[in-house]
This record gives C-alpha cells, structure tokens and sequence, in this order.
C-alpha cells in the first residue's frame, strides 16, 4: 500500500509543479488552490510512505515520477519541445524509478 500512495503523492507533485507555473507568482486563484492541495496531499502521501519505505528511496521515486509527469505534460500540453533525446532521458528516469522499486 505504500507503494500506491507513493505513486500517486509523486502526481501529485506533478499537478502542484504544474499548478505553479500557471498561478503566476500567485495571482490567479485556481492554479494557486490547486498548488495549496496539491502540495500537501504529495507531501502528506510522501510522510506516510516513508513510514514504511526508506528514505533514500521514497524521495528518489517520489521526485523521479513527479519529474517525469511534469516534463511530459509541459511537452503535450505546454509549448515546450519534445525530441528524442529528452523522450529516451526521461524513459531512463522511469527506468531508475522501477529498478529502486525492484531493489528495494
């Protein structure tokens, strides 16, 4: 089970990544409501994880799949360009992020 929540607090950090930078320092009202939640959710997702995974690794996989997803959404969805040698260096991120669960 803590594998589950670390998963999901780890898109949760996408969504409160992605929300800061369209709340423009704060000023519109639901990218900044949704970076208030979406922060505390990850991070309390985060907290009970650790309870039950290492450290080192619930960090690594928690900022690993956050990375990925934030990435990945700004190249579908947000203007920035996708190639291929971002695409392979993100896959290796996901990669690591599978291997720390296998290892662990």
């Amino acid at each position: 089970m803590a594998w589950v929540i670390l998963v999901l607090s780890g898109t949760l950090e996408a969504v409160w990544a992605t929300a800061l930078g369209k709340s423009e320092n704060f000023r519109r009202l639901w990218p900044t409501v949704t970076f208030a939640g979406g922060l505390t959710l990850s991070m309390a997702g985060l907290a009970v994880a650790m309870q039950s995974i290492p450290v080192g690794t619930a960090y690594a996989v928690w900022v690993g799949i956050g990375a990925v997803l934030t990435a990945a959404y700004a190249m579908l969805f947000g203007g920035e360009r996708a190639t291929v040698i971002k695409v392979l260096l993100l896959l290796g991120v996901v990669g690591c992020v599978i291997g720390l669960k296998l290892v662990g």
